[in-house]
């Protein structure tokens, strides 16, 4: 009977072994799959690369709009914007700077919350990597600079011709998230 086991463990290790190889060969086969879709359905974020969804968008460099740059805070963080302002071309990807300083001996943590004039701008501001995304948490006397990549659909409308992008920058928590540095 240990004869007919051993044929039979060896049988089952074989099977085993051509589904290890199957399952290797079907998640290799995926890669290009998953890459394909994407391209087809216009998720075009390949390899993280923001300037792929560039690429899918006509920019218009007949219009320029300027996009006004403006920054409040509610609490104890200094936070602004490195320019004033940048002229775009709808669909044309920028990359602005915001910069935000921790003042004071603790660690804080804040969230930033956008907001667009005119209203009508709000459906075709597209933002492609912000520091909205996620509550942002900084060590004592902190100072950090935050990218905003975006695009202004070109599909806005061309009355359109300033922007105002502004963030206000909440501390999260209020006072009950203080935490002493000692």
């Amino acid at each position: 009977m240990s004869q007919e086991n051993s044929g039979n463990n060896k049988k089952l290790l074989g099977k085993l072994l051509v589904i290890a190889v199957m399952m290797f060969g079907f998640g290799y086969a995926l890669i290009p799959v998953y890459k394909h879709l994407c391209e087809v359905l216009g998720l075009n974020l390949i390899d993280g690369k923001p300037q792929e969804v560039a690429r899918n968008s006509q920019v218009d460099m007949s219009r320029e709009i300027t996009v006004e740059l403006v920054s409040n805070v509610q609490g104890t963080l200094r936070f602004r914007a490195t320019q004033n302002s940048v002229t775009v071309h709808p669909g044309e990807m920028t990359t602005v700077v915001y910069e935000v300083v921790n003042s004071v001996d603790r660690t804080v943590k804040a969230q930033a919350v956008p907001s667009y004039t005119p209203m009508e701008v709000t459906p075709h501001f597209k933002k492609v990597e912000c520091f909205c995304f996620k509550e942002q948490t900084l060590k004592p006397r902190e100072a950090r600079q935050m990218p905003v990549v975006f695009f202004i659909d070109p599909a806005v409308p061309k009355s359109v011709k300033t922007v105002t992008l502004s963030y206000t920058f909440i501390e999260a928590g209020g006072l009950g998230n203080q935490t002493a540095a000692n």
